[in-house]
């Protein structure tokens, strides 16, 4: 049986292109760092809750659907909950880290 090793790297390169679908691909992050991705998560909290106050507002006065304002509140509920468990796990995990023996 003849082995052929161009054949057979060429067809591990095939399957390796394959692999990789565009939607699979790591998404690119604007801020490069942790200290860019935990500020953007901020300043997206800080959108969905001004939103939120906005549309509770607008039904106040009149202008806004109640559907509308249900959704917005809904999602700024959704995102104060998740702010505050991403935090609570952060603060756990420093109190993990001071407790540990050197």
């Amino acid at each position: 049986m003849e082995v052929n090793f161009a054949k057979a790297a060429a067809a591990y390169v095939s399957a390796a292109r394959k692999a990789v679908e565009p939607g699979l691909a790591a998404p690119k992050s604007s801020g490069g760092d942790f200290a860019g991705l935990v500020r953007d998560a901020a300043q997206a909290t800080v959108t969905s809750l001004k939103q939120g106050e906005a549309a509770t507002m607008n039904a106040v006065t009149g202008k806004a659907d109640i559907t509308q304002v249900v959704t917005a509140v809904a999602n700024a509920e959704v995102t104060l909950q998740t702010a505050v468990a991403v935090r609570d796990r952060v603060v756990q995990a420093y109190l993990d880290i001071i407790r540990m023996p050197i």
